[in-house]
């Protein structure tokens, strides 16, 4: 039997979106309705094909508490509004996939129950049994600690079979591809292959969830025409991380 990750054929996966993504490049809005709805499309048509979607989205359109930190802020303080940054980016992609008649539930870390509901793992589960997306906002609630591991650490709690890290890069690379332009696009790698050549791929925590959980990562271009909607339905794309080659 061949490697159900080398099929990619996905029962429940998490989507990890960068906040950034979600402004136009050149615009002062913080959200772009149109590229909201084009990911939201994308969206749409993998839940059509019974794929259980787990999204996490990014703040950084918004806010970026490291950044604030670094320019004097408390850093507990800075990550705190972050995390509310992130529930806006989630109400937006809710409000959009709602629209286009797709349920949707947001959970949050922190409480605010007048917006979204508060994250419960098994609530969670139930949701994507029952054909709900589930956006999950406010990072994991705790200052210190980035969407990324969010989304490792979400992705281990619900079972889900990988993580989609949509990035505005087609993979992971030997070397940072805009300064080399000889750098090597992997198919696919190791979590040890990373560490042992310091590939970024996601936050040092984050990695280290993924690994010590098995769980696999699909590293992919998001700006790449339908290229959300195919990494969702298992369609080659990107870069594979897993702990063993599988080809």
């Amino acid at each position: 039997m061949s490697d159900p990750i080398l099929r990619r054929n996905f029962k429940r996966v998490i989507l990890k979106l960068s906040g950034e993504a979600l402004r136009e490049p050149g615009s002062e809005d913080n959200i772009s309705p149109e590229i909201v709805e084009t990911m939201a499309e994308q969206i749409r048509l993998a839940h059509q094909a019974g794929i259980e979607i787990g999204v996490v989205v990014g703040g950084g359109n918004f806010w970026r508490g490291v950044s604030a930190s670094n320019r004097g802020m408390e850093r507990a303080t800075a990550d705190y509004m972050g995390m509310l940054a992130t529930v806006m980016n989630s109400l937006a992609l809710q409000s959009m996939l709602e629209d286009m008649g797709v349920p949707t539930r947001v959970q949050t870390a922190i409480e605010m129950k007048n917006v979204a509901e508060p994250f419960i793992r098994r609530v969670a589960m139930r949701h994507l049994e029952l054909g709900r997306v589930v956006i999950f906002g406010a990072g994991t609630g705790n200052p210190f600690f980035s969407t990324d591991t969010t989304a490792a650490l979400r992705a281990s709690e619900i079972g889900a079979d990988v993580i989609l890290k949509a990035t505005k890069v087609d993979g992971v690379y030997d070397s940072d591809p805009k300064k080399n332009p000889n750098a090597k696009r992997y198919e696919q790698v190791t979590f040890q292959e990373c560490l042992e050549k310091r590939l970024q791929v996601l936050d040092s925590t984050a990695f280290s969830l993924c690994n010590d959980n098995n769980k696999p990562i699909i590293v992919f271009d998001m700006m790449a025409k339908d290229n959300i909607r195919r990494a969702l339905i298992g369609e080659p794309v990107g870069t594979l991380i897993t702990a063993e080659l599988t080809n």
